[in-house]
């Protein structure tokens, strides 16, 4: 038997891989306790979407599991044992300002959890394919220090630099940089990830995302911020821009272009290989492009406001560099471009919000 062990299932990328992978594996293991509800309450709950899964994916079969109960985790585990060929965690604590509230629950969830997933996928499932969803927060504010030009809608990279044509590579250091405690603790899940392939040989991917985004996101203030944003357009409700004239730029990858890179590096894997994975020049905005994108698609004015108080340690620019990726997996290329997932996301929203 060929099963599919996702964490983080009733998310944004966990959901998208239930439904991708559906066709492809005989059975769907998935691992979601809510704990979004918990971040960001009760319009952030991932319960519409679990529903949704098991109503729809007749292999699917739910742990609402805690990945870091050892017990709990081992058990699912020494259950299916080998018959799990691939392991795609995506469960985490996704928002720097919610980090710095409850500095040991987030680093509990993202870098313990991981560290709970990796082991034992080693110790049941060696031969799985483990893949991390990671973050492009583990360049810290590096970022901030390339010399930028403020255009009218945005800032933009000096045309005459070398990340201007296709954006920033893995090659920017992780080091000397505010991360954020968020960024702190994808940091170390980031490298475990990585030092699990390379020490122990096993087949670890590491996808760096730019903003991931897409229609089963359950967007709040604190994350999620397309979706959130939509979500004002549709409803009205106040939006707060933080800091940088609302011109910081944000490439967007859609979860089944994401998704999509997933299936191609599972195909043929590496050990501890590490992408950066957006939207690239293919997908990008700054905010308010993204406001003026969302009120021509709603065909309402949106009420916000402009704090100049940034996010710390936010990125002012990051477009993200996949040609690593496309080199190592030609076949793969981007589906959904800006216009095209926030139309989606409109009208999947408007029938739930």
């Amino acid at each position: 038997m060929n099963i599919a062990l996702i964490t983080g299932s009733a998310g944004l990328i966990g959901s998208e891989a239930v439904f991708f992978l559906a066709d492809k594996f005989d059975r769907i293991i998935g691992i979601d306790n809510n704990q979004r509800k918990y971040f960001f309450g009760e319009k952030a709950s991932t319960e519409w979407n679990q529903q949704r899964i098991q109503a729809g994916v007749s292999n699917y079969t739910h742990y609402a599991t805690d990945i870091r109960d050892r017990e709990a985790i081992g058990n699912i585990f020494r259950e299916y044992g080998k018959d799990i060929k691939l392991v795609i965690h995506t469960a985490a604590q996704p928002s720097h300002d919610w980090a710095a509230k409850e500095p040991y629950t987030d680093f509990s969830i993202n870098a313990d959890g991981t560290l709970n997933m990796l082991e034992q996928t080693r110790l049941h499932s060696p031969e799985a394919v483990f893949i991390f969803t990671s973050t492009n927060k583990v360049y810290g504010d590096t970022p901030n220090r390339l010399p930028l030009v403020e255009l009218d809608t945005r800032w933009e990279i000096d045309r005459m630099h070398p990340y201007f044509e296709k954006g920033i590579d893995e090659h920017m250091s992780i080091d000397h940089t505010k991360h954020s405690l968020f960024g702190v603790s994808k940091v170390a899940a980031d490298i475990l990830s990585q030092e699990y392939g390379r020490y122990f040989g096993m087949n670890t991917g590491i996808f760096r995302g730019g903003c991931l985004t897409g229609p089963n996101h359950s967007g709040a203030q604190l994350h999620g911020f397309l979706s959130y944003l939509m979500r004002c357009a549709i409803t009205g409700d106040h939006y707060t821009i933080f800091g940088y004239k609302g011109k910081q730029v944000r490439d967007n990858i859609h979860s089944y272009d994401l998704v999509n890179m997933f299936w191609h590096f599972y195909q043929d894997p590496g050990q501890g290989e590490v992408y950066n994975a957006g939207g690239g020049r293919f997908s990008n905005c700054s905010m308010l492009e993204a406001i003026g994108v969302c009120e021509k698609i709603s065909g309402r004015k949106m009420n916000y406001s402009y704090s100049e108080t940034n996010r710390i340690g936010d990125h002012i620019w990051w477009i993200s560099d996949t040609s690593r990726f496309e080199e190592h997996y030609p076949g793969w290329t981007r589906k959904y471009d800006l216009e095209k997932t926030l139309v989606e996301m409109h009208d999947n929203m408007i029938e739930r919000v």
